[in-house]
């Protein structure tokens, strides 16, 4: 009933609805954004990283702190998963969540904004201190009906305040977010050298390797335990935000030098005999940096692929675009179901392996894709698991959910094996 209203009701309509919630949430948790400081971490990818690292450096500077992230939801250090499957929840959640922050006397609450929950008003009477972009590439087409219109929700969070804006200057859409007025801005990157009016923070000695990354800015060398060169980025908008709240550059270290994994991004679930990674990535961008970075990084044998696409005619147009970039890294491509909502599963499986050529197998029971990439792996390969991370739920038809994880999958069926 919920679906066929949605289908009916014009979405103006049904923002200024999710508009009227927000500020009824507000007003019944008595605007509690007020009284504390809150960080939001927008971007297409590294979101969830960078609230956990941010985190991280808060709590090493000894504030107490609350988050809401894909991953999971924390206050003054009692943390739960978000079994949501919503990254930033309607419903009052959200100011829900701030006033037990501030109940609990948290100095700084971090939330994850989505272009989904910015569009549909989660965002308003929210009065942020800080909002930074991880990096803006495509994503939520149909939904958002084009690139520009998912641009400008990102935009609509750094209008929402004037006070800290963090852009990410090697991003091409960096000039956009340049443009929103605030009180203090902030620039990061590896390659950019420009300021033109912003406190540049720029990474010089960037690495990585299979033990994680490390890079020096203003004479500080940092290093982190979790491997990916895309996530010297997230690092650096995390060194933006702290030192625009006066934390200094060692505190900054050592709240970094503290984050040794995060949840389903980039998870090694076994090393021996051979390597298994879960992640998160579900667009070609995060995709194709992941490929890249166990290629490069763990000096990989074959590379044996697992992933799928979301359904729920969620951004079609990428799924032979994950195809193509699996069969262009991967010796092996299985391409299996992930969230496919109200969609055939299999309808959705044939058109990620169009761009794969010949390339793919297509195994539908995601258990059984998952067993059939550990079989085929060897000493020193590498099965990477892709577009779901540590979420907890499989969604399908009639709004029902499975109960899932990748990782614990994996692990069940690699003791199987052995």
């Amino acid at each position: 009933m919920k679906n066929k209203l949605r289908k009916i009701i014009p979405e103006f309509i049904l923002n200024g609805y999710h508009g009227a919630i927000s500020f009824v949430g507000a007003l019944l948790y008595r605007f509690p954004s007020r009284k504390i400081r809150v960080i939001g971490i927008t971007g297409t990818n590294g979101k969830s990283t960078t609230v956990e690292m941010i985190s991280s450096v808060l709590i090493e500077a000894g504030y107490k702190v609350g988050l809401l992230s894909s991953i999971r939801f924390e206050i003054a250090g009692k943390s739960e998963v978000n079994m949501l499957k919503m990254t930033m929840p309607g419903r009052m959640i959200v100011q829900k969540m701030i006033r037990k922050a501030v109940n609990e006397k948290c100095d700084y609450m971090i939330i994850e904004v989505t272009s989904e929950g910015i569009k549909q008003n989660r965002h308003l009477f929210i009065d942020f201190d800080v909002v930074a972009i991880t990096n803006l590439t495509p994503e939520h087409i149909e939904s958002h009906r084009g690139f520009e219109n998912y641009k400008k929700a990102k935009g609509d969070l750094f209008d929402s305040t004037d006070k800290v804006h963090i852009i990410n200057l090697d991003d091409e859409h960096a000039n956009y977010f340049k443009n929103f007025k605030a009180r203090s801005r902030w620039g990061y990157g590896i390659e950019s050298n420009e300021e033109n009016g912003l406190r540049l923070l720029k990474a010089k000695d960037c690495k990585s390797s299979s033990e994680g990354i490390s890079f020096n800015v203003d004479e500080t060398d940092f290093k982190i335990g979790i491997p990916g060169r895309f996530n010297i980025y997230n690092a650096l908008a995390v060194i933006a935000i702290a030192l625009s709240q006066k934390i200094d550059l060692e505190t900054i270290k050592r709240g970094l030098g503290n984050v040794s994994g995060v949840a389903g991004r980039m998870e090694k679930i076994t090393s021996s005999p051979f390597r298994v990674f879960v992640d998160y990535a579900f667009t070609p961008n995060a995709l194709e940096k992941v490929y890249q970075t166990i290629k490069k990084d763990f000096n990989s044998g074959r590379m044996i692929c697992v992933l799928g696409s979301c359904g729920g005619g969620r951004d079609k147009w990428k799924r032979p675009v994950l195809g193509s970039i699996a069969a262009k890294y991967c010796d092996e491509v299985i391409i299996t179901n992930e969230d496919p909502y109200d969609e055939d599963p299999i309808d959705i499986i044939d058109q990620v392996a169009k761009g794969t050529g010949e390339k793919a197998k297509k195994i539908v029971d995601r258990r059984e894709a998952i067993r059939e990439a550990l079989s085929l792996a060897q000493p020193n390969d590498s099965v990477i698991i892709t577009g779901k991370g540590c979420e907890p739920w499989i969604c399908v038809a009639g709004g029902k959910k499975i109960t899932w994880d990748d990782r614990d999958v994996a692990r069940e069926e690699l003791a199987r094996l052995s």
